[in-house]
């Protein structure tokens, strides 16, 4: 099979979590400590994947300073598309506490553009990864592609059980993961394609770009929802995510 298709098999494979995340919190929704938990569990997991996965592979690749300029570069870009989705109403797309999410409905009532555009924010850095990964051959992708899935997961539990609460239909929810998760899909394999050939240098520069892209997703959106709702667990719980993303990428390198 060739490996840009594998590429988007893998990313739909991560966003379809996003779905089976809805369906756990549609079918039996979880308590708000239970989803800021898996939330705290996912930032881990992310955080580690783009230090041992994103940062390290890169910075052999290209050396520190294009490293650190793509590193900053995509958290500022990010930062900049998230502030203004923020003022379109998708500043607590991440949420499962109501309160919060009326907040966005008050200042924007039409915010479901914006809380799906919110989505593919999130989604495509991550999908990105993925694609560019699998193009150095070793596990990379594979290892970015489970970390993915796992904290995605928790984004679907939180962003279902808010939506729900709020009155929107299983329809509504489950069509816009759908979308958001064949998304993920397609950005994988363009990664895959758009990047094979180029120099090492460019793929460093784009997993740098992606990595902190990510980082600031995190720090931005699933962070507050898991100190919401954990309080002084969530360091803890996001020290196993990061022990258990990490334990894969030694099992996926052999190590």
């Amino acid at each position: 099979m060739p490996v840009a298709v594998q590429a988007g098999l893998w990313g739909l494979l991560s966003g379809s979590a996003l779905l089976i995340g809805a369906g756990i919190g549609w079918r039996a929704p979880l308590s708000h400590r239970t989803i800021a938990g898996i939330m705290a569990f996912g930032a881990g997991v992310l955080i580690s994947a783009l230090s041992f996965e994103l940062m390290e592979e890169a910075w052999r690749s290209g050396g520190f300073w294009p490293v650190a300029a793509g590193f900053l570069g995509g958290a500022a870009v990010y930062t900049l598309l998230n502030r203004l989705l923020g003022a379109a109403g998708a500043k607590h797309r991440k949420r499962s506490v109501i309160a919060e999410r009326a907040k966005d409905r008050e200042a924007n009532p039409g915010n479901g553009n914006a809380l799906a555009l919110g989505a593919l924010l999130d989604g495509i850095p991550e999908s990105i990864v993925i694609g560019v990964g699998l193009l150095r051959g070793g596990g990379t992708g594979y290892v970015a592609a489970a970390a993915v899935f796992l904290s995605n997961l928790p984004e679907g539990l939180s962003s279902a059980a808010g939506m729900r609460a709020e009155g929107k239909s299983a329809a509504h929810i489950f069509g816009l993961w759908s979308a958001i998760a064949l998304s993920a899909g397609v950005a994988a394999w363009l990664g895959n394609v758009a990047f094979a050939g180029l120099p090492a240098e460019a793929i460093a520069a784009t997993q740098a770009v992606a990595a902190g892209a990510i980082l600031a997703m995190v720090v931005d959106t699933m962070v507050p929802e898991a100190f919401e709702g954990t309080h002084d667990h969530a360091g803890l719980i996001a020290v196993a995510g990061f022990l258990a993303a990490f334990a894969m990428s030694r099992w996926a390198r052999g190590v």
